[in-house]
């Protein structure tokens, strides 16, 4: 009876000791929001790669402000989680970041609760809260309603993104009036600033990524080594180059990735490469490189057929994936052992980065090789 007695209180103390354990995490969960606000902004410009050029805008905008940044779903025909295409370890050690989906669920009813939800938009000064419309169209509409966000006020400001513009927007907007900026569009420029190219080297493909594309490099290509190539040529594209040259400019869309540090404006050459361009310069780095394996990633001709015959004597394998994710193409030419893309691209530039990061070699039609 007296072990017994004993063995009771034991048990009792290890539960008591529970209960403190669990109350501390608890405290712990609610101390972790963060006093300097959050930001979220919606990646609603185009397709991926515009996507990623705007999310590092705004990730470097998000470490200015010294706000926590939401990480945003990436957008396709539905809004796709951000942690399954990139991990979100690697981009903590740069700024604080949450996943959306966290957010929602765990902080927002306490940091932002349903009826203070407040929508930011850029807009003249001459313009009415009530023409921010954060939820007109697609695919902003489906954008805040997939995150289940209704907004019950607007905020229009004509503050810029940079460390000039810092003070004024503490000022307006202080994180204890304001816990959340939530943006109608991403506060970055387009084409992307120089500077925030570096930022790439936070985004990580996650495991089921790269899993997909080690499975694809087996099947296509026995895991060897392969050339990457982006061609775009659809008809949108195409009305998109016809009259680059009357700009005169280096930067149309993604060209700054290649020309801001020369002296030459965008060309059709390099923004719509003909066939024989095509051919041209792929021979030229498959004698260069003495790899046999090509890997096409388009957006409509996948010139397979074409490459085979132009370049027959040294006797290539090409193959065309077209994945139903147009982010497998970017990471699967990510992880070529050469690669051709498109300059105004910014589907290009998605792998560019990546690329430029790893100190692995590339180069862009419309330049000479």
């Amino acid at each position: 009876m007296f072990q017994y007695r004993y063995a009771c209180i034991f048990i009792l103390i290890i539960n008591i000791k529970n209960v403190f354990s669990t109350t501390s995490f608890e405290i712990k969960q609610h101390e972790n929001i963060d006093p300097n606000g959050y930001i979220l902004f919606c990646l609603c410009m185009g397709r991926f790669g515009n996507q990623a050029e705007q999310f590092l805008g705004g990730l470097a905008f998000a470490k200015l402000l010294n706000r926590t940044l939401i990480l945003p779903p990436w957008r396709t025909y539905k809004n796709i989680p951000f942690t399954d295409w990139f991990e979100i370890e690697p981009i903590r050690e740069y700024h604080r970041v949450i996943e959306a989906y966290d957010f929602m669920s765990n902080l927002a009813p306490r940091v932002w609760p349903d009826d203070k939800r407040i929508g930011f938009c850029w807009l003249p000064s001459d313009k009415k809260k009530t023409d921010c419309n954060m939820k007109q169209g697609n695919p902003f509409e489906n954008f805040w309603n997939e995150l289940y966000v209704d907004f019950t006020d607007y905020a229009i400001y004509q503050l810029s993104y940079d460390e000039h513009s810092v003070d004024d927007w503490h000022e307006r907007f202080p994180p204890k009036d304001f816990p959340v900026i939530s943006m109608k569009e991403a506060p970055a420029q387009f084409p992307m600033l120089s500077n925030n190219r570096k930022l790439q080297k936070y985004l990580k493909w996650s495991q089921k990524i790269l899993d997909e594309v080690y499975q694809h490099q087996q099947t296509l290509f026995n895991s060897s080594k392969y050339i990457g190539i982006h061609l775009r040529n659809d008809i949108d594209w195409l009305k998109a180059c016809s009259d680059i040259e009357t700009y005169h400019t280096q930067y149309y869309m993604a060209s700054p990735q290649c020309l801001e540090e020369t002296e030459f404006y965008a060309t059709k050459k390099l923004c719509y490469p003909s066939d024989e361009e095509i051919f041209r310069l792929l021979k030229n780095i498959v004698i260069l490189t003495q790899i046999k394996n090509i890997y096409v990633a388009t957006d409509k001709r996948s010139m397979v057929k074409e490459i085979g015959h132009e370049l027959s004597k040294q006797n290539v394998i090409v193959k065309h994936l077209d994945p139903w994710l147009p982010v497998i193409d970017i990471a699967m030419l990510a992880h070529s052992d050469y690669f051709i893309g498109n300059c105004v691209s910014s589907f290009t530039s998605a792998v560019k980065r990546e690329r430029d990061i790893k100190n692995l070699p590339s180069a862009f039609w419309g330049f000479s090789n």
